[in-house]
């Protein structure tokens, strides 16, 4: 399929769920994604804040769940900045404040910045991904552009309330592939 039709389709499948369904499907990402990466040896874990409009996977729960374990590893999250096509990325704690930005997403208010050769791993959200680690995003390359700044070591994870389609048709070679995909059911490796 071809990215615009999916989309399209993947966009209006996710805003079909109920707010139950993300909920479930996102406890069991979070469930999957610590069952199969050793998360407490990373010392830096960049996680996307959820868009709750789009019905995006609630990162929240692997945000929080990080803090009541105690877990070492530091939480990073992106920032758009006032070009509209950059991020810049910032510590994220209990204590800091947050404020919407123009979409609805929160981010940090006055945090340290957190450079990307400092990322063990980035969560990357995602509206579709194929058999062969390929991503369909909001069509922006915000994190296309981000990723190619990122240590050829920081692990590249997509999350995704929905399976992998078997091949998105156009994609190009400045697409930054993912090396997994944590869904509700499993993990893939590519």
């Amino acid at each position: 399929m071809l990215k615009a039709d999916l989309r399209r389709e993947m966009l209006a499948r996710r805003r079909s769920l109920s707010a139950t369904a993300v909920e479930e499907r996102s406890d069991k990402l979070r469930e999957k994604l610590f069952e199969h990466f050793e998360v407490r040896r990373w010392k830096w874990l960049h996680v996307f804040l959820p868009a709750t409009h789009q019905n995006e996977p609630d990162t929240w729960k692997i945000i929080r769940w990080i803090w009541a374990q105690e877990f070492p590893v530091q939480v990073a999250v992106p920032v758009v900045q006032p070009d509209g096509v950059s991020l810049r990325h910032y510590h994220l704690t209990p204590a800091t404040q947050l404020a919407n930005n123009r979409w609805g997403i929160p981010e940090p208010v006055g945090a340290p910045e957190v450079l990307p050769h400092q990322l063990d791993a980035v969560l990357v959200p995602l509206l579709a991904v194929d058999e062969a680690g390929h991503r369909v995003g909001y069509g922006k390359g915000f994190y296309d552009r981000f990723l190619a700044d990122c240590p050829q070591t920081t692990r590249r994870i997509g999350l995704s309330l929905e399976p992998p389609v078997l091949r998105i048709d156009d994609a190009w070679p400045g697409d930054v592939r993912l090396q997994a995909c944590v869904t509700p059911t499993q993990v893939w490796q590519f």
